[in-house]
């Protein structure tokens, strides 16, 4: 932890990536603009409409970057999409507040959509398949979830050491808040259930009607593309979460669009039981036959009352599919299953990403340089003058918000925002408000999916839409307007440094956050509550103690013991990630394997 409590405190204190000198400001813009004087005036003309050419690229590649981040939701939904509306399934698991807390963590790091996750707890709260209390934490849950798309689309710019230690630290911001509001929030709803109660007194006020409330901006232009490969029939998800019947036939996938159905009427025998007293059975009576010798008979041979059939014919209306015309998507030409489709899917949709985002950095960096590099990084990044400076941070906000509930994902918007932080146009500071609007901007899809809601139970759906807008505020109130309190600012500052210099980290950071560790809570949290205490409460301590250490070492050292002011007491694998690095150095990259000579120097260092 030392080398990580060094890498804090530099960042805290000489952060000046983003940093812009105004004399030298100046004077690469006289120097520019004297050039720019000088120039032919088709010289001028062509620099122009190259600047224009490479501008409708740069839009043209990030259509394609946001229609990749589609297919990449959609082959998620196709490999994962039954196993999260199976997870929802289970509702007596969901009684445990910290276990439908993971639920929502893996079901939408499986589906890759908040949006799809929070949509399916608002029908199943509608339905009453879950109470509303037991769905909080699942919504809280699908808040850190959705971060993980930036956190995957920041490792395409892992080639450059710089680059990547500012877009993971810009992707990994969101992570950091949306742990931390879990933190604290969560404890606080489990005691106290104020979003329940919040949330209820506010529908209780409203006149409820439902309507069929959609709005989509973003998907209406990238639809068209994305339909070209594969479609998502998103109800079946929900289905599977609602109905345990549903058969393995019903595909994510969406196969068959036009499906002509006809009435017909067909003839049925339809049977309905009936009790005879074969006493009053006459011979020509049509249950004489039945009576003879069947039950507890008299001394005349005929029994008395018994259990028997009346059939009748009847008429039946059925619904016929005559003709099927499958859909004009790739893979819905095939007969590709859910799971193949998806692979396939998720492959192409790595390939656009990682190549979009190439072009997009190559493009930025190519337009980018000098002292317009500097004027568009001092234009993003400066804040407003004099008394308003404090402003700033909130314009930033509103900007996120509004442009998530526009495009209808917080996803989408956080990823194009990463690499652009990873180039050093958009600061980490300047990002961090706009995350935090974004997450309050994508609790309208979940308030539109409620209002949506047909019948009685539009209140009940509503109110869980509305705890997931009210938990996003109260995390924003505690994490924003106090600088003090924006520490997940340097903590993804610290992920960023950490994981340009030990570039492996990335991967086991994703894996561990969103896999890992969530389905072990959840082991445990599913066995029982001694389990959880038992196991992950001597952890937790231990975390937060090495936590608060780690801040007084970089903050205020004095404060401590002198042999707590660093951890060079512990040994070098408890508080470095260097022997870790020799040990998957070596076995990734066969020739910086230690030889029989320097295996003392190895054991060393992991000591």
């Amino acid at each position: 932890m030392s080398d990580v409590s060094v890498q804090t405190s530099t960042w805290l204190l000489n952060d000046t990536e983003n940093g812009l000198d105004t004399k030298d400001l100046k004077k690469d813009t006289k120097k520019d603009s004297k050039k720019w004087a000088q120039l032919h005036p088709v010289h001028k003309g062509f620099s122009v409409c190259l600047v224009l050419m490479k501008i409708a690229l740069l839009l043209c590649i990030l259509y394609f970057f946001v229609c990749a981040l589609g297919l990449l939701e959609d082959s998620f939904q196709l490999l994962g999409g039954r196993a999260a509306g199976e997870a929802f399934r289970n509702s007596d698991v969901l009684v445990n507040p910290i276990a439908g807390l993971m639920i929502g963590v893996l079901a939408t790091v499986l589906v890759q959509s908040s949006s799809t996750a929070t949509s399916i707890v608002v029908a199943m709260v509608a339905s009453e398949v879950i109470p509303i209390r037991s769905a909080i934490p699942v919504i809280m849950g699908t808040n850190v979830g959705t971060s993980v798309t930036s956190t995957l689309v920041s490792l395409a710019q892992v080639g450059d050491r710089t680059e990547f230690r500012r877009a993971f630290a810009g992707a990994t911001v969101h992570d950091m808040f949306n742990w931390s509001a879990v933190l604290v929030l969560l404890p606080l709803e489990i005691a106290f259930s104020y979003l329940y109660y919040l949330t209820k007194a506010i529908v209780t006020t409203m006149n409820l009607h439902s309507k069929n409330v959609k709005f989509e901006f973003l998907s209406a232009l990238t639809r068209p593309f994305t339909r070209l490969i594969v479609e998502i029939n998103e109800e079946v998800i929900t289905d599977i979460a609602m109905a345990p019947n549903i058969t393995e036939e019903s595909l994510v996938m969406k196969r068959w669009c036009q499906v002509t159905v006809v009435q017909r009427t067909v003839s049925v025998m339809r049977y309905a039981p009936v009790l005879v007293n074969c006493r009053d059975v006459h011979r020509d009576s049509p249950f004489y036959s039945s009576c003879t010798g069947i039950g507890s008979a008299d001394d005349s041979g005929i029994s008395n009352i018994v259990g028997l059939y009346r059939g009748w014919n009847d008429t039946e209306v059925i619904n016929t599919t005559v003709q099927r015309s499958r859909c004009t998507s790739l893979f819905a030409l095939t007969d590709m299953g859910d799971k193949a489709a998806g692979v396939l899917t998720l492959i192409l949709s790595i390939i656009v990403i990682l190549s979009s985002l190439f072009g997009i950095v190559k493009i930025l960096n190519s337009m980018l340089k000098g002292s317009v590099a500097k004027v568009i990084n001092k234009t993003m990044n400066t804040d407003f003058p004099g008394k308003f400076a404090y402003l700033t941070g909130y314009l930033a906000f509103f900007v996120g918000m509004g442009m998530t509930i526009v495009i209808q994902s917080s996803s989408v918007f956080t990823s194009t925002l990463t690499p652009l932080v990873g180039v050093g146009i958009v600061s980490l500071d300047r990002m961090y408000p706009m995350t935090l609007g974004s997450n309050v901007g994508t609790t309208v899809t979940g308030i539109m999916a409620a209002m949506s809601i047909r019948g009685p139970y539009i209140g009940q759906a509503l109110q869980i839409a509305l705890c997931h807008l009210f938990f996003n505020v109260t995390a924003v109130l505690l994490f924003y307007p106090i600088p003090f309190m924006r520490f997940p600012i340097p903590m993804a500052k610290t992920l960023g440094r950490v994981t340009s210099k030990y570039r492996w980290f990335a991967g086991v950071y994703l894996i561990g956050m969103f896999l890992v560790l969530p389905s072990a809570i959840f082991a445990l949290s599913f066995v029982g509550w001694v389990y959880l205490v038992a196991v992950g409460g001597p952890i937790f301590f231990i975390f937060i103690v090495a936590t608060v250490i780690n801040v007084l070492q970089v903050k205020r050292p004095n404060w401590l013991p002198r042999g707590l002011r660093s951890w060079e007491f512990l040994p070098k694998f408890l508080h470095s990630c260097a022997p870790y690095d020799v040990l998957i150095s070596c076995r990734i990259i066969t020739d910086r394997c230690p030889k029989f000579e320097d295996k003392m120097e190895l054991s060393k260092t992991l000591t």
